[in-house]
Order: structure tokens, then sequence, then C-alpha cells
């Protein structure tokens, strides 16, 4: 088991093949942080990584002894107020109005396997040898209050996961102001801190700084995990980048409000917090109550940002995605909105899912506007039923003739809305998330039902398994299109106000729990107005999420290269539109849209009765390669090779790489022609030295050594096409010649 205690030093020492986490018992009882980092062979004693000398000017714990002072210690899980004065983990309030706590070590077990966190996301174990769980007993005996930390480290996986679980054993009330997952103090503050940061059709830019003294964060105070700040956070070296390097990854399980900060001290010591915003959030605990945070999962990662990517997308694609659709081969879908908008009834719908059909469209997906009287956005959210002026058989028989086409059928549903002209508000005005005499504001004409409260939840989870229950879907878009205002519920007390944030979480993530586990064989994408909700905590229960609702080829290089720091290929969804490009405009070929298209899950945004035959030709085309090769995409190992955010952007190159190393795809995009070009190399990774590989379209044959070292010598293939002209693209397919 590769979890250690030295009871005579008082450590704690988690260990796999390549990582180590060391943390110890302090003289107060408190825990204090030794190392993480590349593995360390296990000893008896780790005392020598201590530093316990208080500076001057500090104060210290115990009186008449000037040695002691957790303003200069390096911590576990880092409490407020006796004599630490950095940020803590936690904090809570208690009825004498005191924020004071004391959590000493009560006691702790180790044991195999990883626990269920309840009503809430998480990695997992199918077998218990596949991880060790350490579970640590703080108690306060002043307020009768535990915490229970919880780590668990994987064997396969240089991936170690923590969480907090807060028990109130006392008589009094308790408010948790403050409730991190996880704190990590650093030795130092060499780093640079790594985020994803953006916007709503530009999410996931990859944005570098170098950490200062003083507080640096990223956040969301929204409701949802946001497109303007991905819940993940790195530190990395100087000198580290894709493929060399030490890194450490941050990635919390939620998709709610998050905050994760960076605070290095005046001895440039770096401490990382990371877990539920505390900005506005409050958690009542009452007598016998407890309370459980969202998972955070920390990557270690000696060999660059890469390294650290494969392990998180090893561990989510495996171990945190679930069900039928974790490992089996996605359809190659179709989806109507750019094509038609509200505008369509079942003739049109079937004449573009038969033209589909024919050229190798393995599924069709029905978007906005198919239920209550939805024309434009104005109307009708909350009405799950159809709309017969456009569907005069319903949804049921436009799914049984479009399964008669030899298509699968799937469904757009956006369930926490609401549109104030809808029977659901008409009959439940109070259902809305809102302040009792205050102006109720809007994004795209609706409002947020309140998942806080489990009547609504239920009546929203029965309207859509009626659906679900009379037609063959085998498909469902969840969206979700605008962030929390005037945060209130009607059902809650003035005392739990603050909870409501976070309760409406739970009741998303209870209405997908439901819902996947009454219709398993259905396979969920999560869409918030496209990537605004693209977070692990959504991916436990939709094995893909639809990555931005940009789908110009170019600017989804940058969105789809940030998005693979944390996310698999196969969480990707990624399609092929029509040009001009309805987001930006922008005229691209067909072959770079798909090109960029193919690593993700694929599939066509367009009304495909409006192209030429030769385009059609074109598809069927790109529709054979993507079945070809879609396991090796959605399967094999990533590499990011060229970003788009570093020297002038011009060229974004990646590529995957099977597990056996026999097969590759490498894709190059060059965003504008160069004049006068020189000689490029296209240098590849993760092939094997001595192997040899066939590239389809170029001559000759090249050993793996050749590949990762020479390159491909882009200036000899195909007249030069790579180097000249705007938005070109080629993808390369390598195969091995044993």
């Amino acid at each position: 088991m590769p979890i250690y205690y030295n009871e005579n030093s008082k450590e704690f020492h988690l260990q796999s093949e390549k990582v180590s986490y060391i943390f110890t018992i302090l003289k107060n009882n408190q825990l204090g942080h030794l190392y993480f980092g590349k593995k360390l062979r296990h000893r008896k004693s780790f005392a020598h990584l201590y530093t316990s000398e208080a500076k001057a000017n500090v104060a210290c714990v115990f009186e008449g002894d000037l040695s002691f002072s957790l303003d200069t210690s390096k911590q576990e899980y880092p409490g407020y107020g006796t004599t630490d004065f950095r940020e803590p983990a936690f904090q809570i309030l208690q009825e004498n109005g005191s924020r004071v706590t004391n959590f000493i070590y009560k006691d702790h077990k180790i044991y195999s396997g990883k626990p269920k966190l309840e009503g809430l996301p998480a990695t997992y174990v199918e077998k218990d040898h596949e991880a060790s769980t350490l579970e640590i007993s703080l108690y306060d005996d002043v307020i009768d209050a535990e915490l229970i930390l919880s780590y668990s480290i994987f064997e396969q996986f240089s991936a170690i996961t923590r969480s907090v679980k807060f028990v109130n054993h006392g008589k009094e009330n308790l408010n948790l102001t403050r409730a991190m997952s996880a704190s990590v103090d650093f030795f130092d503050s060499d780093f640079e801190m790594v985020q994803l940061s953006g916007a709503w059709a530009r999410e996931r830019h990859v944005k570098t700084r170098k950490l200062e003294s003083g507080i640096q964060s990223i956040s969301s105070a929204r409701g949802t995990s946001s497109s303007q700040q991905n819940p993940f956070l790195a530190l990395k070296r100087p000198d580290t980048n894709e493929h060399q390097g030490e890194v450490f990854g941050f990635s919390l399980v939620y998709s709610g409000n998050f905050l994760a900060q960076v605070e290095v001290d005046y001895y440039d010591v770096s401490r990382i917090t990371m877990g539920i915003n505390p900005f506005d959030f409050n958690w009542l605990l009452q007598s016998g109550e407890s309370f459980q945070t969202p998972e955070v999962v920390m990557v270690y990662s000696d060999t660059g940002l890469n390294g650290m990517s494969q392990t998180f997308h090893g561990l989510y694609r495996s171990r945190l995605a679930r069900g039928k659709w974790r490992d089996q081969e996605r359809p190659v879908l179709i989806n109507n909105w750019e094509g038609t908008y509200f505008d369509f009834n079942e003739l049109k719908i079937l004449e573009m899912a038969s033209a589909s059909k024919e050229l190798g469209v393995e599924l069709f997906v029905l978007d906005d506007g198919w239920f209550g009287q939805r024309d434009d956005d104005t109307t009708s959210l909350g009405d799950w039923f159809v709309d017969t002026r456009k569907l005069p058989n319903g949804i049921t028989g436009l799914a049984e003739k479009i399964n008669g086409l030899g298509l699968q059928f799937g469904l757009w549903f956006e369930p926490e809305m609401v549109s104030k002209i809808s029977e659901l508000y008409s009959n439940h005005p109070d259902w809305i998330i809102h302040v009792p005499n205050r102006r109720q504001s809007h994004g795209r004409n609706q409002y947020v039902l309140d998942f806080s409260r489990k009547d609504v939840v239920d009546y929203i989870y029965e309207m859509m398994a009626k659906v679900l229950d009379e037609a063959p879907i085998s498909y469902v878009k969840w969206d979700m299109n605008r962030y929390m205002t005037e945060i209130g519920s009607a059902q809650l007390p003035a005392d739990r106000q603050r909870e409501v944030a976070h309760r409406y979480i739970l009741g998303v993530y209870d209405l997908y729990e439901r819902l996947t586990s009454k219709f398993p064989d259905v396979l969920f994408e999560s869409c918030a107005s496209g990537g605004c909700r693209f977070d692990p905590g959504l991916l436990y229960y939709a094995p893909q999420g639809w990555t931005s609702d940009d789908t110009d080829a170019v600017e989804r290089l940058k969105i789809q290269y940030g998005t693979t720091f944390v996310y698999p290929l196969s969480s990707m969804g990624a399609h092929v539109s029509a040009v001009p490009n309805h987001q930006v405009g922008r005229m691209t070929s067909l072959d770079t849209r798909a090109n960029a298209a193919y690593f993700g899950a694929f599939g066509y945004e367009l009304d495909v009765t409006k192209m030429s035959e030769e385009e059609k030709s074109a598809v069927r085309e790109q529709i054979n390669f993507y079945k070809e090769n879609r396991n090796l995409l959605q399967t094999g190992t990533f590499y990011r090779l060229l970003s788009p955010f570093e020297k002038d952007g011009n060229v974004t190159s990646w590529m995957v790489v099977s597990e056996d190393q026999k097969e590759a795809l490498a894709g190059r995009y060059q965003v504008l022609g160069k004049p006068n070009a020189g000689y490029e190399r296209l240098v590849l990774k993760g092939l094997r030295d001595d192997m040899e590989y066939k590239i389809e379209g170029i001559q000759g044959s090249f050993y793996g050594d050749e590949l990762m070292n020479a390159g491909i010598q882009l200036d000899r293939i195909a007249a030069g096409s790579l180097q000249w002209g705007d938005f070109t693209s080629q993808v390369f397919k390598l195969s091995s010649l044993s």
C-alpha cells in the first residue's frame, strides 16, 4: 500500500510510481507540510525536510518558546487566527462571534480504495488496489467539531486527490465562511502560474505569469465555473516547457463558484489554495450536520506541461467519466442549430437527416426550438413538451423516422432555465432564483430556475424523463445559457441565503445523476453556452462537452489547445460548420475546418442540403477518415507541439499517438501565409526511436528517432502548400511498418 505512516516521527508519506507527498504532525498537533514532488524513497524519518526556526518579529504559538510560529511554518490545512497571517484554508464563525479555531490531530486510517463523495462528482476506482486513501481526523474541543482530511493516491497515475469534510458534533451552530478543498505550501516562489482564461467564444486561452509577492488568483462568482476562468491552475518552473521541466497541476472537480489562488509570503514561500469561492458563501452547520467540499486533483510532472496534461487526460477519461460511453467510440453527429436556428419543421429536419445519412453521419441532433411555442429566444423554456406546429408527429414520431433512416436521434434541452413567457413561469413565478423587491436581470431573455429546491429539480426531472421514456433518444445536449444574478431562494431562510449557489450546483448534479442512472444508454453532452461550464464536475456525468460556441477553425486552435491542458480529446465536442463562420465571419476551407475538428468528438454544425456535390464528396472522405482513426483520437496519448500562444502564434501543431506507438496523427495549422518562407520542420513526439514509420502522402520511410529529432521537412511536401496561403492545414497519418 503506497501510504506510509512513520509512527515515531509522526509523518505521512503518500507515494506512487512517480510522485511523493509528505507531511507531519507538528509540535502543536496541527499538520505541517514537508514535500510534494518527484518520488522519494521512503525512510524512517523526513524530519530534515522540516524548517522549524522562527524568524524575527513573528508571533509564536507557545508562551516562552520563541522557536515555533505558524507564520513561518509550512502547513497542510491552515486555520485562522493563531500566528499565521496568510489566508487560511478554512474559517468558522461561532455563536460568540469568534473566528479562531484549533483543530489538532486526533487519529487516522489508511485503506485500499477510494470512497465516493456524497452528492458530488469525484474520481473513482473500479478495483480497490488502484488507489489508497488516507483519512485524518482533526478535532477542536472548544467547539466540538471535526475536520476529516481525505487524501487518495492513484497507483497508475501521478495524481493525488484531496477533499475535506466538516462535522459539527456540538450543540451550537457553526458558520463555515471559508471551506477550501486543498492547500499546499511550497518551499519557494520560483514559479510561473499558468491559467486558462477567456470569455464566451474564446474560452480557455493559456495565460502565464511570474509569481510575485502577494496574492495572485483566478475565480468565478457567476454561479458556474465560467468561460472567464477555468477551475485549473498550474505552477511551473521558469524553464519548463511543453516537453521538459517540473510542473504542478491543480484541478477542481466542481461546476460552480470557485477560487484558485497563490499567496507568496515575505520569505518567498508559495501557498496554493483551491476550492469553493468564499466570496458570498456561508454554510450554516447545525448540530449533527456535516459539509463535504469538492475534490481537488493534484498532478505532478517532471516531463513538462504535456506530462501533466497526459496524467489529467488518462485519469479523467478513465476514472472520472463514467458509464457506457466512457470507452465506447463516439458517433459522428450533425446538429441542425447553425443550419436552421429556430426555423424548421419535420419535413426540413428529415430532409437534412436523410442527406446526412448518405454522407456517413451516425447521429442527428435536433437543437433548440422543438418545444412549447419556441420560435425565438423570448419564450417557452421550461415547457418541455413538443410544439406540434413544427413536429405534428411529436418527438417520438420524428425520432422513429430518423431511426428508420439508419440514424440515431439526439435532442437539445436547457433544463435549468425558464422563460417568463411559459406555462412553467405562469404557474410557479417563485421558482426562479431571485431576491424579493429587487429588479430581476435577464440573460438571453431567460431566468435561472432555483435548483437549490428539490421540488423544482423533481419537476424538471419528470418532464425530461417523460420525453426520454417516450422517444428513442440516444443523445442529449444539455445547455445552460446564462449566469446567476440576484442570487436568492424563496424557500431558504435568511441565514441560509448564501448557500444558494452551492445548493444550486448540488441540484444540477442530482438531476444529472438521476437521468444518467435511469437512461444509461443515452450519451449526455454538457453545453453551457458553449464552453461556459466546461469543467471536471460535469465530465463525471457527461463524458463530452461542447467546447465552445465558436466553431471557426482558426479560433478553435487556441480554444482546443488550451482545453487540452486538462481535458482529454474524448471530452471535447468539435464540429465543422458553414462559412462564412457564424461567430467571426471568417472563410476557411472545408479541409481546414475538418482538420481542426478531428481532434475532438467530431461532428458537423450546418445544413448539408445546401452543400455542393464536391463538398459532399469531401465530407464523405472526412467522415470515413475520422471513423478509421477515432479510436486512436479518443484513447491515444496527446502531445502539444507548437503553441498558438507563443512567438507570433501563426503556427499551431499537435499530435496523438496510439498506446503501442504504432500509429499517430499529427496536425499542423497555419493562420497566415508566408512570403518567401524558410525551411521549416515539424518535430514530432511520442514515437518509438527504433520503429520505422510510413507517412501517408510522403515517399519513403522514417525511423521514430528521425521524426522526433530531425522532424518532417515541410518544404518538400505538396509543393509548398503548407506554407502558402491563409488558414492552411494538414494532418499527417503515421503507421508502423512492423
